[in-house]
């Protein structure tokens, strides 16, 4: 079978890398992909967002699915397009896509179908705004409804920082909306979650936990994420009977009583506190960078499952899990995320020797004119390696990061500091 992954990040190389592992797999056409997919699989230079393009070429190279890596082209009803041609894609659709497309509507379902997660109220004017931060408790979370590439979310300590971040909202900082609504802030550990499903029918696909912070000791702004390891230490049986009962089967029995049923991987960003989980967020794809340590540590042929979602067979499979835990370190250039430079020269990368439990998946990067690898954005490497545990884990993607040599690198080196370093 020849594949289509749509996506150019370090979560579509790690999906790349696990799907050549399966014997059905052909070829894999990564679109638009990135210095590193373009070693496993054949990069294709069109926008993502360029549906019609990727549907000649998926015509002309004769490719049977489409896996969609990012979320973006699924709220922009990639699925819906690839549906009406009779090209199986695996994701959900434009109207399913709103449970991260538009954190209004995801909040909305929770209140329908009493599904736990922070109070909230959109606010259309700074005097609304006012008037609820005069009644609230700090911190306070000011979201931006539309995606906003993780950058969207600011936890506020005080009314005059919540007051500018709704400014800028309104005032249009984000391109996908200037709608905002403002949320009691949750405490506790966070963790992530996930399911893949037919629409119907579901199985847990792995647990992790992710840093979003770009300071160590979890600090500073938000960005991507810069790190997750696996599986998440929080989540135990108990737990995850309860985000199942609670979250997860609320969600998708509620989304097909609204017309809208959720086929695809749905990801749930929990909060949990006295062993109580509540909902964040959801996402309608896999994590970056949670998907890389997935991938490493996931036994089943991926193909496999995704396939059992078209045809009915998802309630059948069984998910399996090596034993061994896995992490992921980032690396980005260096000011992300705010101002940094780009097209630096980044060497020594093809002298890393990985296998099977080391990989560098890449992010932003590209090959030149001479074939050298240079960053064209934030994050640009997930240096992913799972072992016997966590600290030796650890040890082993911070050494690949230390061997790469690129002047403007920056990575934490305290991933999941709360396990190790407790």
């Amino acid at each position: 079978m020849n594949l289509g992954i749509i996506g150019n990040g370090a979560r579509e190389h790690s999906l790349c890398f696990k799907l050549l592992k399966s014997n059905k797999v052909n070829k894999i056409f990564c679109i638009p992909g990135n210095a590193g997919t373009n070693d496993i699989a054949e990069n294709v230079d069109i926008n993502v967002l360029d549906f019609e393009n990727i549907y000649d070429f998926v015509k002309k190279n004769n490719i049977q699915m489409l896996i969609v890596g990012p979320e973006a082209p699924l709220v922009h009803g990639i699925v819906d397009f690839f549906e009406d041609k009779d090209i199986k894609i695996f994701g959900p659709n434009l109207k399913a896509s709103q449970l991260e497309g538009s954190k209004l509507f995801m909040k909305n379902i929770c209140k329908k179908f009493n599904i736990p997660t922070a109070n909230f109220e959109e606010v259309k004017t700074l005097v609304d705004a006012e008037k609820f931060l005069n009644s609230s408790k700090f911190p306070v979370v000011v979201k931006s409804d539309g995606l906003a590439a993780g950058k969207g979310v600011t936890i506020c300590e005080n009314k005059d920082q919540a007051l500018k971040d709704i400014k800028e909202i309104i005032n249009g900082k984000f391109k996908s909306s200037k709608k905002v609504f403002l949320e009691e802030f949750l405490e506790g550990e966070e963790a992530s979650f996930f399911v893949i499903t037919d629409g119907v029918n579901f199985k847990s696909i792995g647990t992790a936990q992710d840093h979003k912070r770009i300071g160590e000791g979890d600090k500073g702004l938000n960005t991507g994420g810069m790190g997750a390891y696996s599986p998440s230490y929080l989540i135990n049986p108990d737990i995850e009977k309860k985000i199942i009962d609670k979250i997860i089967k609320p969600t998708i029995s509620g989304m097909n009583k609204i017309g809208c049923p959720y086929k695809g991987i749905l990801y749930a960003g929990i909060v949990l506190k006295n062993n109580e989980p509540k909902l964040i967020e959801y996402n309608i794809r896999f994590g970056d960078p949670e998907c890389q340590v997935l991938m490493m540590r996931l036994k089943n042929d991926l193909l496999d499952l995704i396939e059992s979602t078209f045809d009915g067979s998802l309630k059948n499979k069984d998910i399996k899990w090596t034993e061994e835990p896995c992490i992921t370190v980032v690396a980005a250039s260096k000011g992300y995320p705010k101002e940094f430079e780009k097209n630096m020269e980044i060497k020594n990368v093809k002298d890393l020797k990985l296998n099977d439990k080391v990989q560098l998946f890449h992010a932003a990067t590209f090959l030149d004119e001479k074939g050298l690898i240079r960053n064209n954005g934030g994050r640009v490497f997930s240096s992913t390696v799972m072992d016997s545990s966590l600290k030796i884990a650890r040890k082993k993607a911070l050494e690949t990061l230390d061997f790469i040599d690129w002047k403007n690198k920056y990575y934490r080196k305290d991933i999941a500091f709360r396990i190790i370093d407790k």
